[in-house]
């Protein structure tokens, strides 16, 4: 995962960002598969051909905007805690992707109540990566499906505050309007 400065990038510019970076890498062993726009950063979802230095790919997108960081998506064990507290992070700093990836992990062996929290948490990250996308209707979408798993659950899960979740997810889906949500 490659992630890039944004300064001047908005979600309806995920498919031009997209399309740019594909025919910068063609012929180059890269593949460029998604583009997702943040608040302060283009994260590009990307894989290289063995043959391929991580340098020079990385380099490839310096035209779009500099680089900030890249990370190497390998799956990994974590303490159920730590991997919750990982996606939260990740999640509170936009990473949807990432989010909905580590927490899919701890889902699947998760029962009850605690795979509804879940759930819904990993539809409400895969929703607003769809919003970093432009594609606003598939996000209130989502953002519907994961309001009904939450709706009799109150509380916190890992200090996570669901009531305040659900009035965040409740005032996006009336106003249709998105905004930076924190867990």
């Amino acid at each position: 995962m490659v992630y890039l400065f944004n300064d001047k990038f908005t979600p309806h510019d995920a498919r031009a960002v997209l399309k740019q970076a594909r025919d910068m890498a063609i012929n180059s062993g890269i593949i460029v598969r998604d583009v997702r726009v943040a608040t302060d950063f283009l994260e590009i979802d990307m894989s290289l051909s063995d043959d391929i230095q991580l340098e020079g790919a990385l380099s490839l997108l310096n035209p779009i905007s500099p680089l900030t960081e890249y990370q190497i998506v390998e799956d990994r064990y974590m303490e159920k805690e730590a991997s919750i507290e990982y996606a939260r992070d990740l999640f509170n700093s936009q990473k949807y992707w990432r989010t909905h990836e580590v927490l899919e992990a701890i889902w699947k062996n998760s029962e009850n109540t605690e795979k509804l929290i879940l759930n819904s948490i990993i539809l409400i990250s895969a929703a607003l990566v769809h919003y970093q996308k432009a594609e606003i209707d598939i996000c209130i979408s989502i953002l519907r499906r994961a309001l009904l798993k939450l709706d009799k659950i109150e509380g916190s899960y890992f200090g996570i505050d669901l009531h305040n979740i659900k009035a965040k997810v409740s005032k996006i889906i009336e106003t249709g309007v998105v905004e930076k949500l924190t867990i």
